[in-house]
């Protein structure tokens, strides 16, 4: 007789949807609101946040404000996560969605540098750190509470819906640039780069009004009935018991470098006077690869469901590492219609392999007394250092900014720790919920457990 429960632990009847929805607007809010800043980085906030007179340093410093929200994750993952595993998941999904919105809301209402001088940058970064706090724990939360919601055999794609959330949020962040970066420059820089930042206000309620009628999961409530109860320092067992899978998390989270290189170093290099393709044709790029990832995301995780996450994430890993040096090669070309293809099968394609199906390959290394810290803790110093890629990519691009070859063999060499990370890992995909995170001697412990 199989092990595997009829329903995840009892779920509610429409809850796991629901967590799905939930997940995929607050994942919409917070990439939306993360991905027009990256355009705004790469585009708008050198001539309006900083010193003009030195333009090449002047978008350094810009791109360079986009990784400050990275470097302040790790920090906001371990408040957050603490206290997700300690009070619960829909408290933290609640809150981080309160808090990127307001945050992002009020990044449109700052003065520019020719207002208040720099006081102008410094409040920038104040709101980008806010952002940088919410996204720590929004993910892992949201990641956490669709997988403890999943029924059996489908964790792979109800956990997906973050990430094709995080799509949808990049798609809505691109179209709401394309009408804005085509404004008159004189528009664009004084009031027309304000409104992105004023609608995410909307996406945020949307996602309060869902959120705030989530049940708890079954999962974390058994947890609480247990005898042990919840972990009291969740840190602390996290890193005396599953430090070696944080580090695995730490490693699978670098590719999420392909992302930032392609969203933002690749748009300001494809627009700058070295190629000269337009800015509305380079934010439609990532507005259609966007969209098939839309589609290729819960393909690749329905895949993971069948075959495992570990050969999936490695095609996504290994596969970005090796597309990115054609698609920065098509940027150098000038050729749009070159551009638009590869960007599409890098992204929309090949790079979702890893990036669908990633919530459940993390969370399901971790069980329900520390997940949402293993979670929140190693994506996010995996993502503080993928942010700030984009900074380093836009240095070793040297000083005219078109060294594309060792901008795409930096991206490269970041996609190597994933694909260690993968092949070292437990494959997890049949394992029931609820024996999730336990230890084994080895895999074949697991299939012998699952089949008992």
């Amino acid at each position: 007789m199989s092990s595997v429960p009829a329903a995840p632990l009892d779920a509610p009847p429409g809850q796991p949807k629901k967590a799905a929805t939930a997940a995929w607007i607050g994942s919409a809010l917070e990439y939306y609101d993360f991905f027009i800043y990256g355009s705004a980085a790469a585009l708008i906030f050198p001539a309006v946040f900083f010193d003009e007179s030195d333009p090449a340093t002047a978008t350094l410093l810009s791109l360079a404000t986009f990784g400050v929200a990275y470097a302040a994750r790790p920090v906001g993952a371990l408040f957050l996560g603490h206290f997700g595993d300690r009070l619960g998941r829909k408290k933290i999904m609640v809150f981080t969605l309160i808090l990127m919105g307001l945050s992002t809301f009020l990044i449109g209402c700052l003065p520019t540098r020719d207002q208040v001088g720099t006081l102008a940058p410094v409040l920038l970064v104040i709101c980008r750190v806010l952002q940088g706090i919410s996204a720590a724990g929004e993910q892992a939360s949201a990641n956490s509470m669709t997988l403890e919601h999943a029924p059996p055999g489908r964790r792979g794609f109800f956990t997906s819906f973050t990430l094709s959330g995080t799509q949808g949020g990049q798609l809505l962040a691109t179209l709401v640039f394309i009408p804005v970066a085509a404004l008159p420059e004189d528009q664009l820089l004084s009031w027309g780069w304000r409104i992105p930042f004023w609608l995410s206000i909307a996406v945020a309620v949307v996602g309060y009004v869902i959120r705030r009628t989530l049940e708890e999961t079954p999962a974390f409530t058994q947890q609480q009935a247990k005898s042990e109860g919840v972990a009291k320092l969740p840190l602390a067992e996290l890193l005396r018991t599953h430090w070696a899978d944080v580090l695995r998390v730490i490693a699978g989270a670098l590719v999420a470098s392909v992302s930032t290189i392609f969203t933002v170093w690749a748009l300001a290099y494809g627009t700058s006077e070295s190629v000269g393709l337009s800015r509305s044709s380079m934010l439609w790029v990532g507005a259609l690869a966007n969209l098939v990832a839309l589609g290729t995301i819960p393909a690749w995780a329905v895949l993971s469901d069948r075959i495992g996450r570990r050969p999936v994430f490695l095609i996504g890993a290994a596969g970005s590492a090796a597309m990115m040096f054609v698609y920065l090669w098509a940027i150098s070309t000038g050729s749009y219609p070159l551009v638009l293809l590869l960007g599409i099968l890098t992204f929309g394609v090949v790079y979702s392999a890893a990036n669908g199906i990633w919530p459940s390959f993390y969370g399901e290394m971790f069980p329900t007394r520390v997940r949402l810290s293993g979670m929140a803790i190693g994506t996010q110093i995996g993502f503080a250092i993928a942010g700030f890629a984009v900074t380093f990519a836009a240095q070793i691009a040297g000083p005219d900014g078109d060294d594309w070859f060792s901008v795409a063999l930096f991206t490269a060499a970041l996609c190597v720790p994933p694909v260690l990370a993968a092949l070292t890992a437990r494959e997890t995909h049949r394992i029931p919920t609820e024996l999730l995170g336990e230890r084994a001697p080895d895999e074949n412990a697991d299939r012998e457990r699952v089949a008992a």
